[in-house]
């Protein structure tokens, strides 16, 4: 019988294990507003958000926004639908 296990897909680990604090960092164009913006969609799905959870740092030339957020994550449908709702929003152009 082999030990290891490691072939045994039943064997592996969540790579994240839920509800967890989980980073997000969402890169825009930069815009008046945008922050607040984006804000309000990561808010939908955290309700416990504050505008403490947010940190920024502008680009070089000052194009693009990069926007931090704390945010509580319960499982993988809550952040997929996170994704969804901020690759709709025009001034987004990477979600990570």
């Amino acid at each position: 019988m082999n030990e290891n296990n490691e072939n045994d897909p039943a064997s592996e680990q969540p790579k994240i294990v839920f509800p967890c604090d989980y980073p997000i960092k969402v890169i825009v164009q930069s815009e008046p507003g945008i922050e607040e913006i984006i804000f309000e969609i990561v808010k939908r799905h955290d309700m416990r958000l504050s505008l403490a959870d947010l940190s920024q740092m502008p680009s070089k030339k000052g194009n693009y926004v990069s926007l931090r957020f704390g945010f509580w994550a319960t499982g993988t449908a809550q952040l997929d639908e996170l994704f969804k709702d901020l690759k709709q929003c025009d001034a987004v152009r990477m979600v990570l």
